[in-house]
């Protein structure tokens, strides 16, 4: 992670993010390196969000990522 500098984080998540969707759509969605990335991702995300708290930026760039993310993702019954 890239200490509290919320433009790196926003790099660090949208690069995770196109692992995690490039990983899906080549050996699927519940594979265990999706799964992998998606948990990683998670992760960026809460320490962003955190951060953002912090420093009281505005969030709304990756409430807008978090958006496209759930839109591409299926409901998976595991």
């Amino acid at each position: 992670m890239s200490g509290n500098n919320p433009s790196e984080m926003l790099k660090e998540i949208k690069s995770k993010r196109a692992l995690m969707i490039n990983c899906a759509n080549t050996k699927g969605f519940t594979s265990e390196e999706t799964i992998r990335y998606s948990q990683e991702l998670d992760v960026l995300i809460n320490e962003y969000q955190k951060a953002s708290q912090q420093l009281s930026i505005p969030n709304e760039e990756i409430k807008l990522a978090f958006n496209q993310m759930i839109m591409i993702w299926p409901k998976v019954c595991v």
